[in-house]
């Protein structure tokens, strides 16, 4: 491969960065540039420092040690403007959110999260002329802003003049938009558990939960959403007739802005912070500290993604119990042990996860589905079903000959239980079975004994009763679907307890 000659390539990167370090080397003159970076100025600084980024690389100055050092602080100058245009884009925009009350002052913390940015960004702009001056690049000798970059903004907001198109059903609008942020939720999971990391802790276990590549997949997905509801209700009289959805684009799109900070935080750490630079340049001070970085990264951006997250998960459970749909529908009971930890603790899942109330009905009694212990107590029904009809069954097959004697309990035990597997009707989780080696009973006869110690086989698990026991739910038909689907799926078990996978439909059981 060709080597480009040193002089041409200092002249090419010296004329083409002129505009950027013109407007670094302002930056650099400054104590405090918060009050002159408006949006103009750091999309230009983004827009200059990404094109010398790009040709930088193109000649792939990241593994040259002249020039690793100055390829990293215009990465810096790239990476800190966008997030800075980020935060202020969050401060201009939070008027018309409509952001849902919370505990902490998300106004503040933004502002005081800017002061770091900018406080970066002027660290950077005087270590990027260094490094300039010591490439030998030309620095402008003038330093001046252009007035172009100053942001006066009149108040108010332009009349809604257009025609608002119309909507066949808002109902199925809001729960579409409600229930796809309730799936986004439950894909958040990561960052809402780091949101609950210590601050000694930061660089281990958040570090694990919160990589560049998990916050950029999440980031993504959060803007497809807010396209979503631009698609389908901006522009329409949707807002007009529930006015809770303005405030839910509002709570998708703060959490997308601060999902692209969080992101552009973790890129620098991961790519810059946590990167030595070659060997053999001498060891330097990064320009953004670990700490520095993390402080921001979880104080701020992890931290107010997962409040406005779990109040937007409470949003969109209530409105979807307003356009609730109530149907009932009968299910066969789980396939391996009844209601026991698995398949109760999936039902409550999926019950919690849209925050409706599901009713469970077995018999005469009732339970509440969204409750893993009150589904446990359908056990005791079940169990009592399945031990009477152990007993008819028993009786029914007539194998209890008069005049076998006691010896003969353990074969016929043998015998009517391996009769009933063979018709489908029980299952034999033992393999030898072996009979209990007493029964309960002392005296009686030998069809007593031989029931007794049938059931006590099945009361210690070694069998069970696979009888056609329904169960029915009530509740609103979208929680149903999902209850319906899991059944289908053994709720998540075959009959021998091995695991099942789940539908694509139920993946928010999976995080």
């Amino acid at each position: 491969m060709e080597i480009v000659n040193e002089q041409d390539f200092i002249k090419l990167i010296s004329e083409r960065s002129q505009r950027l370090l013109s407007i670094i080397k302002s930056l650099s003159q400054c104590q405090s540039v918060k009050e002159i970076l408006t949006r103009p100025l750091l999309g230009e600084l983004l827009s200059q420092s990404t094109q010398i980024e790009e040709l930088l690389d193109g000649y792939g100055a990241g593994n040259n040690c002249k020039w690793c050092r100055f390829r990293s602080v215009v990465a810096a100058i790239k990476a800190f403007s966008d997030i800075t245009y980020e935060l202020l884009h969050i401060l201009h925009a939070l008027p018309g959110y409509h952001l849902l009350p919370i505990e902490k002052d998300f106004i503040t913390a933004t502002n005081e999260t800017l002061e770091f940015t900018s406080d970066v960004l002027i660290r950077v702009a005087r270590e990027t002329l260094v490094q300039a001056e010591q490439i030998g690049l030309t620095i402008p000798t003038e330093a001046k802003l252009d007035l172009s970059f100053s942001e006066t903004l009149p108040k108010g907001k332009l009349p809604h003049s257009c025609e608002r198109r119309k909507i066949d059903t808002v109902s199925e609008t809001v729960i579409l938009l409600a229930t796809a942020f309730l799936n986004l939720a439950a894909d958040s999971k990561n960052v809402r558990t780091a949101s609950r990391t210590k601050a000694k802790d930061y660089t281990s276990s958040g570090s694990n939960l919160i990589s560049e590549e998990k916050l950029r997949s999440l980031q993504l997905r959060f803007n497809n959403l807010q396209s979503l509801y631009d698609t389908y209700v901006s522009g329409t009289e949707a807002s007009e007739l529930d006015k809770d959805l303005p405030v839910l684009r509002g709570h998708i799109s703060v959490v997308f802005h601060l999902l692209r900070t969080a992101t552009l935080f973790a890129h620098h750490y991961e790519r810059h912070v946590n990167r030595q630079l070659c060997e053999s340049r001498a060891i330097q001070n990064p320009l953004v500290k670990t700490d520095e970085i993390f402080h921001a990264l979880m104080e701020y951006s992890i931290a107010f993604i997962s409040i406005y997250i779990d109040y937007t998960v409470n949003l969109c459970q209530e409105m979807i119990k307003r356009y609730a749909e109530i149907a009932q529908i009968e299910l066969p009971i789980p396939p391996y042990r009844g209601f026991h930890v698995r398949p109760s603790t999936l039902i409550s899942s999926i019950v919690l996860h849209y925050g409706s109330k599901v009713e469970m009905r077995l018999g005469n009694e009732s339970y509440d589905a969204g409750k893993t212990f009150d589904l446990f107590r359908a056990n005791e029904a079940i169990n009592l079903l399945k031990r009477r009809w152990l007993k008819e069954a028993i009786d029914d097959l007539k194998l209890i000959q008069k005049e076998e004697n006691q010896d003969d309990v353990d074969a016929v035990v043998l015998g009517i239980v391996l009769t009933l597997a063979g018709q489908g009707k029980v299952i034999i989780y033992e393999q030898p079975l072996k009979p209990p080696e007493e029964s309960t009973l002392t005296d009686g006869k030998l069809s007593d004994s031989v029931t007794d110690k049938i059931e006590k086989l099945f009361r210690i698990g070694k069998i069970d009763v696979d009888i056609n026991i329904k169960a029915t739910f009530i509740g609103d038909k979208r929680v149903l679907n999902d209850i319906k689907l899991l059944a289908k799926s053994g709720y998540g078990e075959d009959k021998f307890g091995n695991n099942v996978s789940l539908p694509d439909e139920l993946s928010y059981l999976r995080r």
